[in-house]
């Protein structure tokens, strides 16, 4: 329905995001730009129709944009097992609850979409609170598609790196407060993201760095 694409392997793609690179508009006009890459290879692999239909279609069609909230303020980026945000299971809604930092795009118009990663609890099930303690570290997390108007999601503030904070399209604090949603936007199944996220943020990084390489060489050129 969505076409098979270019066909591109890691390796194929690498040097077209290092090209890409070396303008910082580049990579939004050719719809390559982070987060919604990744976040629209999640939605192919893991959504179901009616998600596809919602909201892939939108960010291939370049019309909104998105966002991904891992990482949190209690714990290290690069430790997705630790993630504490709450999804608690309440008929046929979760309702969300924690705090998000470095989210990339959070304060865009444009930004419909987030995809929010926490540990699902009551009512039993992989990840619930019942049976955590028996559950791996790696399936006790899950990914939540959260529209970014539903009540109780608020855009704290716009965070710096190295002094410029590049808003509205760098990267945001967001607190989710009792945010409810319908438990249809689960995003594949229940204790899956952590292998999710591995899947998203492995070859996002070649692309970030491919993309750094091109903009050191554009530096380089300029001399």
């Amino acid at each position: 329905e969505f076409g098979p694409g270019s066909g591109l392997s890691s390796l194929d793609y690498a040097p077209l995001a290092e090209l890409m690179g070396c303008n910082e508009w580049c990579a939004e006009v050719f719809n390559c730009a982070a987060p919604d890459t990744g976040n629209m290879e999640l939605l192919a692999h893991f959504g179901t129709r009616e998600q596809q239909q919602t909201w892939l279609q939108p960010l291939l069609r370049g019309e909104i944009r998105s966002c991904f909230a891992m990482t949190e303020p209690q714990s290290a980026c690069s430790d997705a097992t630790n993630v504490q945000t709450r999804i608690e299971r309440e008929g046929d809604e979760y309702v969300i609850n924690g705090r998000k930092v470095w989210t990339t795009g959070a304060g865009d118009p444009r930004c419909k979409l987030a995809i929010v990663m926490g540990r699902v609890v009551g009512g039993g099930g992989p990840s619930g609170e019942a049976d955590a303690a028996g559950a791996s570290v790696r399936m006790q997390q899950s990914m939540v598609l959260v529209p970014m108007d539903t009540a109780g999601v608020d855009v704290v503030r716009m965070l710096s790196v190295f002094g410029y904070d590049d808003a509205p399209h760098g990267h945001a604090e967001v607190a989710f407060h009792n945010v409810r949603v319908s438990r249809a936007n689960l995003l594949h199944e229940e204790g899956g993201g952590f292998a999710m996220a591995q899947a998203r943020l492995g070859p996002g990084r070649i692309h970030h760095c491919m993309r750094s390489i091109g903009v050191a060489e554009r530096a380089l050129a300029a001399l």
